[in-house]
């Protein structure tokens, strides 16, 4: 293993109930090197996010989206909130994660998005991925598979869940695309889904068993090409909240704990993969 192998576990704050500066302290309390959090656009939220990760010594990832159907308005925020999150003078992250594009723009206009983001890369020297997300760009392994082929420098978020759900399956009949995946993945979402949903109510659960030992496979795929190369690789425990979090009927109470189990699956990956 090359030496210069790192690994970096973020947590995510959807869901939390809480303020910006108790988040952060409770995600350094437990332990989590940094957290993954949507580029905040109105100037008091930007003010109380810098403020606590100075406070907290957090590392940030951004995620940035646009969200018009209108694909020309989509373009525009799109460009103005990647743009804002990769010239920021308050905290340098270390990637940007896209929400890219959506699953009915034209293969021309999502590839005009990850264009932008190539030679924004280029110009500024940060880290940006496009995550493998339902109702954007790369929502299923046969679509993402065209991507892959067309655009070289293409780098991806490998949240593998989404494709799960998309295929109604556990991938087995998609080794090759997955293996292209696996191939221009920089950073993961670990959250783990199934044949029927992006999300298992509770990993721990003897279930789920088939599907949590199928992602940690994907995932070694990812660590092991990290490791020979001497990379850091990041990664969110994106477990959500309801409804992503199955409930009860009529109390909607969630089955289980979602902070509980992201910090569950922080220690398991630390476990598994952090350098001896």
């Amino acid at each position: 293993m090359n030496t210069g192998f790192k690994l970096k576990v973020l947590a995510t704050n959807w869901g939390y109930p809480g303020s910006m500066d108790a988040y952060c302290a409770k995600v350094k309390e437990e332990g989590y090197d940094g957290i993954e959090i949507w580029w905040p656009t109105v100037p008091k939220d930007a003010d109380e996010l810098f403020s606590a990760l100075k406070k907290y010594s957090l590392e940030v990832g951004f995620l940035t989206a646009g969200h018009q159907s209108n694909y020309e308005e989509h373009l525009a925020t799109f460009k103005q909130m990647i743009t804002a999150a990769a010239t920021n003078k308050n905290q340098r992250p270390l990637y940007i994660n896209c929400h890219s594009g959506k699953d009915y723009f034209s293969y021309e206009e999502n590839k005009a998005i990850i264009d932008f983001t190539l030679v924004l890369a280029k110009e500024t020297g940060i880290k940006i991925y496009h995550e493998t997300h339902r109702s954007r760009m790369l929502f299923a392994a046969p679509v993402a598979k065209h991507f892959f082929q067309q655009i070289p420098e293409l780098r991806i978020t490998l949240d593998i869940s989404h494709w799960c759900n998309v295929s109604e399956s556990l991938l087995a009949d998609q080794q090759e695309t997955v293996n292209l995946a696996i191939k221009r993945t920089d950073h993961i979402h670990a959250r783990i889904g199934h044949a029927e949903g992006p999300q298992v109510t509770d990993p721990r659960a003897p279930e789920w068993d088939d599907a949590v030992k199928a992602h940690f496979a994907w995932w070694d795929a990812v660590v092991a090409i990290k490791q020979q190369k001497g990379e850091v690789l990041t990664v969110l425990t994106e477990f959500g909240p309801p409804d992503y979090m199955p409930t009860i009927p009529y109390t909607r109470q969630p089955l289980a704990d979602q902070w509980a189990i992201n910090v569950y699956m922080m220690h398991l990956l630390r476990k598994r993969y952090s350098p001896s």
